[in-house]
């Protein structure tokens, strides 16, 4: 009984919500994922931010707290 709470609570751990992560492992997941040049890493209401490039082009990513990581829409030409 105590080994199947081990595992259990080993598994949990993995699936721990991306606050916990520290910044070095959050940067990982993002590189991980195919992006490079990882900054300006932030917390913000919708989750961590940061900036990024993916296949030469620079992207704002959010990572929310399931860890999944999604590129934020620009709005580029809304100032024009």
């Amino acid at each position: 009984m105590i080994y199947w709470a081990a595992i259990v609570l080993a598994i949990a751990g993995g699936l721990s919500p991306v606050h916990a992560l520290t910044q070095e492992e959050l940067v990982a997941k993002i590189q991980a994922a195919g992006y490079s040049q990882v900054s300006e890493i932030k917390s913000t209401a919708e989750g961590t931010t940061a900036k990024a490039v993916k296949e030469g082009k620079p992207v704002t990513l959010v990572v929310d707290s399931s860890g999944q990581i999604k590129e934020q829409k620009t709005e580029e030409g809304a100032s024009r």
